[in-house]
């Protein structure tokens, strides 16, 4: 893992971090923005959105997934994820690891904390035996 200083993944993070504003996380006061782009380079955004029943919870990564697959795309290239909280850079949990494999076989993800420290590390390094069929 690496310190992120890819101007485009910057741009990515900065996007995150605006993503986060519009989570609803209301039960672990835990907002977390994702901003995921695809191979042709759009941009999609995405943030947790929590449920009084919590296995009902969705995580930025997978709303900013729903939202690429609605819009068209079909290959992932990168995601950033961002939370004001997060005390260090995050990583995507395992279900959204595994999500993301749907759709790439490895990719870029950056991650950010409300200090100004960005980490990036990559899909196979995070999930290196994803479930395939």
């Amino acid at each position: 893992m690496k310190k992120a200083n890819n101007p485009a993944m910057e741009h990515l993070l900065r996007l995150a971090h605006e993503a986060s504003k519009k989570a609803h996380a209301p039960y672990s006061n835990f907002p977390v923005g994702a901003a995921l782009a695809d191979e042709k380079g759009e941009i999609f955004l995405g943030a947790n959105v929590e449920n009084v029943s919590l296995g009902l919870t969705i995580c930025a990564e997978r709303s900013a997934v729903a939202c690429a697959i609605a819009g068209g795309a079909s290959k992932l290239k990168a995601i950033a994820i961002y939370s004001p909280e997060a005390n260090e850079p995050l990583h995507p949990c395992g279900a959204c690891l595994q999500v993301l494999a749907e759709f790439a076989e490895d990719m870029d993800i950056y991650s950010g904390s409300a200090d100004g420290k960005t980490l990036h590390t990559t899909l196979k390094e995070l999930l290196p035996r994803a479930f395939r069929r």
